[in-house]
């Protein structure tokens, strides 16, 4: 492997894409969330949510994708630093999946915040 700092810019993308990919393919629950994100752009496309609206809808879905990504890095990392039963790498699993909690929560109120009204205004409310 070619030291980082040695890289060019294509490289650099291609094995970034190569590493998201392997962790879509690993992580069932970045699978989800790929869903759910595609879930909210079709209902985003459907309703005419406003490019302010996108702007929120958007950042919020990189937000938890990026959450998720980061809590696969922690456990693929500790089960190879400390592959046996241990409190403190349980604690640290516990608390980069909370990440991902707080990423989906804030999310989720982004989600009804941008979508609602546009369904009520969809409805004529």
């Amino acid at each position: 492997m070619v030291p980082p700092h040695r890289r060019d810019w294509r490289t650099a993308f291609r094995d970034a894409a190569r590493g998201v990919g392997w962790a879509v393919r690993r992580d069932r629950h970045l699978r989800v969330h790929l869903g759910a994100a595609l879930l909210v752009v079709a209902a985003g496309l459907g309703l005419g949510v406003t490019p302010l609206g996108w702007a929120a809808l958007l950042l919020a879905i990189g937000l938890v994708l990026i959450a998720e990504l980061v809590n696969t890095t922690v456990e693929v990392l500790s089960d190879l630093v400390h592959p046996g039963p241990d409190p403190a790498v349980g604690r640290l699993k516990d608390v980069a999946a909370g990440t991902v909690l707080v990423a989906a929560a804030a999310a989720a109120a982004v989600g009804l915040t941008v979508l609602v009204p546009a369904l009520l205004h969809r409805l004529g409310h």
